[in-house]
């Protein structure tokens, strides 16, 4: 299957949309080139701002522009906003103002980096904010429109965009709908619920289970906060368990999400797969790296056949 990077679409798009848009301005804390923020700095540099290394500032001149009137989008690596976590809760989420937050090298994807660059509680973070919407892209497809997306929804939103090249899920009349999951393959005996790079992990072991005569839905949930909660409690009802997967960890990103709306009102078998609780370290290769914590497709396989059986327990 071929694979394109995630972060290049994403920084190729948000270029594209800002000839479209004459509204939209990129803030970057000095890490375009690892961002992908330079096509759209080589086309506008009116509407371009480096800040340097200081994720507050950066965080407060987004503000500053959205009061102005401009759609904001500012650019580092995702673990690096939780420099910004105050600036981040007061003056966006607080404030409400229109900032569009895009951490790059989400999850264990600057695997080189070791723990200090890796983040593993970003999502939880973003989404125990009031007024802020998390999203996570799966593909470079999703990520192209995603853009557009994100921008002409009101209010303040956390995109969350992995480093690495990921197989291609969708074709281009794919729609992106904030608030709204994709079911990429449809099952009756559990359901595989991702985000990001872990969709295509959900695709491949789907395949395995059907060989093993377990019919497995695959969700791509996108949209994190506000999650699509109504899937979820259909998904429950139909097939009575469910695993998530993501890269972050288990508490407080996606499988905390669907823990919190099955435990609302239709509450089913769920396996979580994610970090579990701990710091990671340094690896020469991503993919080992998520397979060593517990994120490879096999865990994924295992997962779901805990789940069927639990629930004929």
């Amino acid at each position: 299957m071929k694979k394109m990077s995630i972060r290049k679409a994403y920084g190729q798009a948000l270029a594209d949309y800002g000839a479209e848009n004459p509204d939209v301005a990129v803030v970057v804390a000095d890490v375009s080139s690892s961002v992908q923020t330079g096509f759209f700095a080589e086309k506008f540099p009116e509407r371009f701002f480096n800040v340097g290394i200081t994720e507050q500032a950066m965080v407060d001149v987004a503000a500053g522009l959205a009061l102005g009137g401009m759609i904001p989008f500012a650019n580092t690596f995702a673990v690096l906003f939780l420099r910004a976590a105050e600036q981040i809760r007061t003056c966006v989420a607080y404030a409400n103002t229109n900032v569009k937050l895009v951490g790059s090298y989400s999850g264990l994807s600057n695997f080189k980096d070791g723990p200090t660059h890796h983040v593993e509680c970003d999502i939880a973070v973003m989404r125990s904010m009031p007024n802020m919407t998390v999203v996570e892209v799966a593909d470079a497809v999703e990520a192209r429109k995603m853009v557009p997306a994100v921008a002409e929804h009101e209010g303040p939103v956390y995109l969350r965009v992995s480093r690495t090249e990921v197989p291609v899920l969708f074709d281009e009349g794919y729609e992106v709908k904030i608030g709204k999951a994709a079911v990429l393959r449809d099952g009756s005996d559990v359901a595989l619920i991702a985000s990001g790079v872990m969709v295509s992990r959900c695709l491949e072991a789907a395949e395995k289970l059907a060989k093993e005569g377990i019919d497995a839905y695959v969700v791509d949930m996108s949209t994190i906060k506000p999650l699509d909660a109504e899937l979820v409690w259909k998904l429950a009802a139909e097939t009575g368990a469910l695993v998530t997967a993501e890269d972050h960890s288990i508490i407080g990103g996606l499988g905390g999400a669907v823990a919190e709306a099955l435990g609302a009102k239709c509450p089913a078998v769920l396996e979580r797969i994610g970090v579990r609780d701990t710091f990671t370290e340094t690896s020469l290769n991503y993919e080992e790296l998520l397979d060593h914590y517990g994120m490879s497709i096999k865990d994924i396989v295992e997962a779901a056949q805990r789940a069927v059986k639990r629930k004929d327990q």
